[in-house]
């Protein structure tokens, strides 16, 4: 009774009807198996009290007290969440590195003729192949990045590009953030951990023997690194600039930001954190021009004297060859559709210099 885990792809896990994970809700929230429910034999507040007599009393203790912890909330999940599974259900169990928790709740459904297994290593073992894949081993993927001043459309182009069919990489998306200081979205960031699976089952949907557009970062986006190897690749990566007009990335921007402009108060408090980086005088303007609902206006000085000077900054540690750059007076969806074709079309050039290559 126990499953080893060989790779990520979705399809490692497709034998079983159910993937389950025992654990804690909290431990599940801050990352799981791809696709696992999560059907915790202890509590937070179980698990905590656990932990504290194990350390603190008798291992024997706790493990006693655990072991009926486990079967209360084993009854409990077989009378609820499973109560409608038929004889020839097989789940997959794990907990932290496929131990106790999993071990017994595994022995419980395999009584009862559930054809049960248990993941070998647990979540540990599936982190591990995660952090191989992101940190240590080289990535066979080819990234193509998009750039251009904040407001310039690029993650909007990049669905575009999946729509015409290209592959594309919304890192911005992966993690749950706009990649700037007024750039969190109204969901909190996954963590560290669910972001590099998200990141990884991300890449591995895609075909390496074509390029993958991305769009061109720093090393964290909010509060979210870039993996090693992801952040390697991206750093020796050509390039596709859009150059859009201030007006045309004002409008846009604008659209783009309705949810926190939906929210003054909390975008006044954003806007705030900026004085220690722009005068006090100019972050009084904006919220005045926040105030009189000038968003516009707010956005285009926002650019011109916040976002567009952090950009040229960042821009002077690069080397990556400039394939294009495309300029545009607008972003409406007619302009971002247009873009995006141009973008697949250099694609196309970049796919055929390389059967060229080969051939020669």
């Amino acid at each position: 009774m126990g499953f080893t885990l060989d790779h990520l792809r979705r399809d490692a896990l497709a034998k079983f009807d159910t993937v389950i994970d025992v654990r804690s809700p909290a431990e599940f929230a801050e990352d799981h198996v791809p696709g696992a429910i999560n059907l915790p034999v202890m509590s937070n507040e179980e698990r905590a009290k656990i932990g504290t007599i194990y350390v603190q009393q008798s291992p024997f203790l706790a493990r006693k007290l655990g072991a009926a912890i486990v079967a209360r909330n084993a009854a409990r999940h077989i009378e609820t969440e499973l109560a409608d599974k038929e004889g020839g259900w097989q789940p997959l169990v794990y907990c932290w590195r496929g131990g106790q928790r999993s071990g017994s709740f595994a022995s419980i459904l395999s009584q009862i003729g559930w054809r049960t297994d248990v993941l070998e290593g647990g979540y540990r073992a599936y982190r591990t192949q995660v952090v191989r894949m992101l940190y240590a081993d080289a990535l066979p993927y080819r990234f193509v990045l998009l750039d251009g001043n904040t407001g310039s459309g690029k993650t909007a182009i990049l669905h575009s590009l999946n729509e015409q069919g290209a592959q594309m990489l919304d890192l911005e998306g992966l993690a749950n953030h706009r990649g700037s200081l007024l750039g969190a979205m109204r969901d909190e960031q996954p963590s560290q951990k669910m972001f590099e699976t998200r990141l990884a089952q991300a890449l591995l949907e895609l075909n390496p023997s074509k390029p993958i557009v991305a769009e061109a970062e720093s090393s964290k986006i909010g509060e979210r690194l870039i993996p090693a190897s992801v952040w390697k690749a991206m750093r020796a990566a050509p390039r596709i600039d859009i150059a859009a007009s201030l007006q045309a990335r004002a409008q846009f921007l604008t659209r783009d930001y309705a949810d926190v402009l939906e929210d003054p108060a909390h975008m006044a408090e954003r806007l705030d954190k900026l004085r220690a980086l722009c005068s006090h005088a100019r972050v009084e303007q904006w919220l005045a021009y926040l105030g009189e609902g000038k968003h516009e206006k707010l956005a285009a000085e926002l650019m011109e004297h916040h976002y567009d000077r952090g950009y040229e900054r960042s821009r002077e540690g690069r080397d990556n060859t400039v394939l294009a750059t495309l300029k545009t007076d607008g972003l409406e969806p007619r302009h971002i559709e247009g873009l995006a074709r141009q973008v697949s079309d250099l694609l196309d050039q970049i796919l055929g210099n390389i059967d060229l290559e080969l051939d020669a």
